[in-house]
């Protein structure tokens, strides 16, 4: 992965460094930092494409086809595609992986379906139940920020190999309602909606230009790179940690003065 480091950050910060300042709110990425990024790939991605075509013909004048379609169409600049043309941009979009969110919306309705009769888990990490109980009992609050669609998120906490962990997290947030992963205007929109100070937010990832785009909107970043990530545990200008145990402890923010 690139991206550019932060202006007035190191180029390189210690691996294992522990967050200082007082944190109300953590929000985690999924792919890589919370769950399996070979899950995704390997599991997760295959399962839709081969149901793609079959999805849209199932559910064809149906509102949330209809949506699907619209969104195919803004996306390709094409008004008058037709669902053929619609299934062959999906495609395309899902062999390169490309993070458009009529594809997203599709993947998280295909998913959804398999979630529910039990051919499809969620991967979660070992270590991430107890981080999200232990920052839930020092009140600090608990989101999700990936590219799938909130849908695809809850879906994916809530079938996880741990059992259901929703009740471990406070809320989601996704292309639509956020926007890019890597643009800073989008974590300046999810502190509007958290009315967290942007320093008292934390960010984890496995994406540089992710933590980069945080930084620059004013948040507390750290990477998380698990032992088996091909790219190593250096990512220039944030702490990296190797799994959540050594952020178990983040200094909670002091509550709001009385009014």
């Amino acid at each position: 992965m690139t991206g550019r480091p932060t202006p007035g950050t190191p180029p390189h910060t210690p691996v294992g460094a522990s967050v200082s300042a007082p944190v109300s709110a953590v929000v985690l990425d999924i792919e890589g930092t919370t769950g399996s990024a070979d899950h995704v790939h390997t599991v997760l991605f295959p399962y839709a494409r081969k149901r793609i075509a079959g999805w849209l013909t199932a559910h064809r004048g149906e509102p949330r086809w209809t949506e699907i379609l619209d969104g195919v169409r803004t996306e390709t600049g094409t008004p008058d595609l037709d669902e053929a043309g619609a299934v062959e941009a999906l495609h395309a979009w899902a062999d390169a992986d490309v993070k458009a969110a009529p594809l997203k919306a599709l993947q998280g309705e295909i998913w959804a379906a398999g979630y529910a009769d039990g051919s499809l888990h969620g991967h979660v990490y070992d270590d991430v139940p107890e981080a999200l109980t232990r920052w839930r009992a020092a009140g600090i609050a608990r989101h999700i920020y990936s590219s799938g669609s909130v849908a695809a998120q809850r879906d994916w906490f809530a079938h996880s190999n741990h059992g259901d962990l929703t009740g471990l997290i406070d809320g989601y947030f996704d292309l639509t309602t956020a926007g890019p992963k890597r643009a800073p205007d989008s974590y300046r929109a999810i502190s509007r909606t958290l009315a967290v100070p942007p320093g008292r937010t934390l960010f984890l990832s496995d994406v540089r230009d992710e933590l980069d785009a945080a930084a620059a909107a004013g948040w507390q970043t750290a990477a998380v790179r698990r032992p088996d990530d091909p790219r190593g545990r250096s990512v220039a200008g944030h702490p990296v940690h190797g799994d959540l145990t050594g952020l178990h402890h983040l200094p909670p923010a002091p509550p709001p003065p009385a009014a």
